[in-house]
């Protein structure tokens, strides 16, 4: 495997282009070591995948995914919706709908699942912010960062800030709530913790 090299071009977008070009060449090696023709074809998906991350303008996007992972909070989303309606409108109308990606429908975790070769496409509930949720609380509830009476006032609060941090544990009237920022569409939302078991 001889990995294209990547045009540098100064700021954030060279350290990303190295970091591809870097990842890239790393995987080409591990290609020439191995013997497996099912490791060959993984390998090479994944080398792949960095190109295809390059080669469609989406640095940006995969730097701010990264780092997205390095802060605790629930998988990130593509769009957040009010209603079904407003979601089953969205897409309708996207000529290319982003299969297995989560967004939020009424604060709900739903996966976009599309076959591109008969056209179907649909949401599908999911459960990754109760599993999410669980394992912040295995040990217990979180600390709480701020405490407000009603949910108007923690949303006049939540609004209030310009740049709110990634997630923060919040309560509303005695109950525990986490209160989510997801930057990459500027959207936030306010979960409740599940009750306790029991």
């Amino acid at each position: 495997m001889n990995p294209a090299r990547v045009p540098h071009f100064g700021g954030d977008t060279m350290a990303i282009g190295d970091l591809i070009n870097n990842a890239v060449d790393l995987l080409g090696r591990l290609d020439e070591k191995t013997q497996s023709s099912e490791e060959h074809e993984l390998l090479r998906a994944a080398a792949d995948a960095l190109r295809f991350i390059w080669a469609n303008g989406l640095s940006y996007e995969f730097m701010d995914y990264r780092e997205s992972l390095e802060f605790e909070s629930p998988p990130p989303v593509v769009a957040a919706f009010k209603t079904r309606e407003e979601a089953n409108s969205w897409l309708a109308n996207n000529p290319k709908p982003p299969t297995m990606a989560y967004v939020l429908i009424s604060c709900e975790y739903h996966v976009v699942a599309y076959r591109r070769e008969s056209d179907w496409r649909t949401f599908l509930p999911h459960p990754t912010l109760e599993f999410y949720l669980e394992e912040m609380t295995k040990d217990g509830l979180p600390p709480v960062v701020a405490t407000f009476k009603t949910r108007e006032e923690a949303d006049a609060w939540f609004e209030g800030q310009s740049e709110p941090s990634a997630q923060t544990v919040i309560q509303i009237g005695g109950e525990h709530y986490l209160a989510v920022y997801y930057r990459n569409i500027k959207h936030r939302a306010i979960f409740p913790f599940p009750l306790p078991r029991g």
